[in-house]
């Protein structure tokens, strides 16, 4: 079952081709076969039993005539009437046995009427290229040799009805096809909206096809609609959450602002500018730029900006692939990379940010030299709120643990991942932000 998994094709319409043209081909080919063995088996039959009455009769004439003398003179003129050349003693070409194609059905067809009603037959010869049936008979005046031609006793042209049997085959799998490419393209397009949808692209789709897959398109129409429309509201909510959030943090600040400084002032205006990092963090990921449409943007260009902007201590590779415009939402992407190079930046002290262009994906890598993440807490590490802190550096502080759930986020969203692994160049954390092309 493994082999023919491997073997099998694996899209729908081959598959859906395979299953509308085996049982056909199988079913024509049995059926085929059986009629035209059986069918000329029985003509060969009948027609080489008409033959065998003239021999018969041509035999018993020799057996008569008592001498090659008369047999020339008598016999042979009436074979030629009957279109049989009669040579008598028999030539040096005269078959010894019995020969015939093992494919050849009707050719044995033919020797076994023969030998069943004609039992003076010794040998006979169906493998002739010019059609010439050889015979040699054993009679009272010596060995008598029979040609004739092998069409009076096989229908010759049975080519005809495999012809036409095979054209009319691949003209009908060839309309089957046309029809099997309609009922399936519907499910593709259906199915190409989706995967642009989960990507973060809104196309225009319109249910075509059966009634099944209209109702499926439409279905897919209504989920789409209720997404959208919930991440609009959710991101209106989250606005003016915002903005009501901000104003009595904004007092809080101000009034801490006109205190003495002394310690448990300072202690108070970190906590709120903590609350005002995590509130910008929070909003971040549950909005996850999704107002923001895809458009084509210059990957190299939008990374190369965010890597200057970063310090001396982040370094920008060589750009492995050919550069090339991909749809993304170019403000979540960068996000998603700021977040990426501000962890780097805090557990770090050298920081390699590299971009590969593949077939299928675009690939932004962030590498560190810091302590990195245990592989068995990188899962974790990529949930909202999850701080590991313990694990990178207990001396850094400063995330609230969203930075790299917003990262992970905004490659789903792109169809994407976010992996995190062991640089082999710096040894420290490797971040693999991985983006659908």
């Amino acid at each position: 079952m493994a082999i023919l998994q491997r073997i099998l094709p694996r899209g729908l319409y081959w598959r859906a081709a395979l299953i509308l043209i085996v049982p056909i081909v199988t079913i024509q080919l049995v059926v085929s076969t059986a009629f035209i063995q059986r069918h000329y088996e029985g003509v060969t039959r009948q027609m080489t039993n008409g033959v065998a009455i003239d021999l018969d009769f041509l035999l018993a004439a020799v057996e008569q005539a008592g001498s090659v003398a008369a047999v020339q003179k008598d016999v042979v003129p009436l074979a030629q009437a009957l279109e049989v050349e009669l040579t008598v003693p028999a030539g040096a070409d005269a078959p010894r046995e019995d020969r015939f194609l093992f494919l050849d059905l009707s050719g044995q067809v033919i020797v076994e009427t023969l030998r069943n009603r004609l039992p003076g037959l010794v040998a006979a010869d169906v493998t002739d290229e010019d059609r010439v049936v050889n015979l040699l008979f054993e009679t009272e005046i010596g060995p008598v040799q029979a040609q004739l031609s092998r069409r009076r006793m096989s229908a010759t042209n049975p080519h005809q009805l495999l012809v036409l049997m095979i054209f009319t085959s691949l003209l009908m799998t060839g309309v089957a096809f046309q029809f099997l490419r309609n009922q399936l393209k519907p499910i593709t397009r259906l199915a190409e909206a989706a995967e642009d949808f989960g990507k973060g692209r809104t196309v225009p789709y319109r249910p075509r096809g059966a009634l099944e897959v209209r109702a499926a398109g439409r279905a897919f129409l209504d989920m789409r609609a209720r997404i959208e429309r919930q991440i609009e509201q959710r991101t209106l909510m989250l606005s003016g959450v915002s903005h009501d959030l901000r104003t009595p943090l904004t007092r809080l600040r101000l009034g801490l602002a006109m205190l003495p400084e002394d310690p448990e002032t300072a202690a108070l205006q970190a906590d709120v500018a903590q609350m005002e990092r995590m509130v910008d963090e929070f909003l971040a990921f549950v909005r996850g730029d999704a107002m923001e449409s895809a458009v084509a943007t210059d990957a190299v260009v939008l990374v190369r900006d965010l890597v200057e902007k970063a310090g001396a201590q982040v370094e920008f590779a060589p750009v492995a692939g050919k550069p090339e415009p991909v749809m993304l939402r170019p403000q979540a992407v960068a996000r998603a990379v700021e977040n990426l190079v501000s962890n780097a930046c805090r557990y770090g002290k050298r920081i390699i940010v590299s971009l590969a262009f593949q077939a299928d994906t675009l690939r932004i890598s962030v590498e560190d030299d810091g302590p990195g993440i245990p592989e068995a807490q990188r899962d974790e590490a990529m949930r909202p709120f999850t701080r590991l802190d313990q694990s990178r550096d207990p001396n850094r502080g400063g995330g609230v643990g969203l930075g790299l759930s917003i990262a992970s986020d905004i490659a789903l969203s792109h169809g994407g991942q976010l992996r995190l692994g062991t640089s082999p160049t710096l040894g420290g954390l490797k971040a693999e932000l991985v983006v659908a092309r």
